[in-house]
């Protein structure tokens, strides 16, 4: 059952257009991995399906409701949670006091009892357990992201929207953030994920859409839009051989789990 559909959705910034009349749905429990270049939009429709940006043309349906319009509090309550390519935390806040941001914003009305409670359970949840009175600026990167995502569960999603969580992680961390992915996807929450690091996108997503200039340009099964020749020629870099160009670029990448260059996505 589709949860997410977008028809039409087109943004531009005075003479450039981000995002290109993108049709786009994602099923329930699917994680979705959004790819493309630098630039490509990803992180624009991120912000056009949150409700940071309000589309100029087209439709955004989430959980049957048409939220294209919608405040982001209001997105947010109905059921989508999202991080940031550069994580957004609090730093004048401990974890703890950070993910008490989620859960009191998430939902109208809970008490800061109820909210308490409901934090310690997401933080040992993600790995962040008896660590709460940690500060922000005192954080690796890894935990950073993991606060992230802590806050972002907080708001009791049905959909989790993840923007560049593995960038910048070293191997075993990147290990760590897959298994904190597929553990929130099978406990019913669905995701979309914007990602460079390639061996995560092929290993664990179910399917993949792929952006360049704002627009479609393949989406399919990991192994269908690896071997993509539109995909290999804007994305993993042209050659003759492009079952072959897919496959290097995927385990080039899976050695040195590169983050992309910082900038708009």
């Amino acid at each position: 059952m589709q949860i997410l559909k977008t028809e039409g959705v087109k943004k531009s910034f005075g003479g450039l257009t981000a995002v290109n009349n993108v049709d786009f749905d994602v099923n329930q429990g699917e994680i979705m991995g959004l790819i493309g270049p630098n630039g490509a939009g990803k992180t624009t429709f991120f912000n056009l399906i949150s409700g940071l940006y309000q589309i100029d043309t087209g439709s955004i349906v989430f959980d049957g409701v048409k939220i294209s319009g919608r405040q982001p509090y209001h997105i947010c309550r109905h059921g989508i949670g999202r991080t940031f390519q550069h994580a957004k935390n609090f730093p004048g806040l401990d974890i703890r006091e950070n993910v008490m941001m989620g859960a009191l914003f998430g939902k109208k009305g809970q008490s800061r009892k109820q909210a308490a409670h409901e934090v310690d359970d997401i933080l040992e949840y993600v790995g962040l357990g008896g660590q709460g009175h940690k500060h922000v600026p005192d954080l690796t990167l890894a935990m950073q992201k993991r606060v992230e995502v802590a806050r972002a569960l907080a708001t009791k999603p049905k959909l989790l929207l993840l923007d560049e969580t593995m960038a910048g992680l070293n191997p075993t961390e990147v290990e760590e953030a897959m298994v904190l992915v597929k553990k929130v996807r099978d406990s019913g929450i669905t995701i979309i994920m914007i990602e460079h690091v390639m061996r995560a996108i092929m290993t664990i997503c179910d399917r993949i859409f792929v952006l360049h200039h704002g627009a479609r340009i393949a989406s399919g099964l990991p192994d269908e839009v690896a071997n993509d020749p539109a995909v290999i020629e804007v994305y993993f870099g042209q050659s003759d051989d492009s079952e072959g160009a897919a496959e290097a670029k995927t385990a080039e990448t899976a050695d040195s789990d590169k983050s992309a260059e910082s900038g708009e996505s």
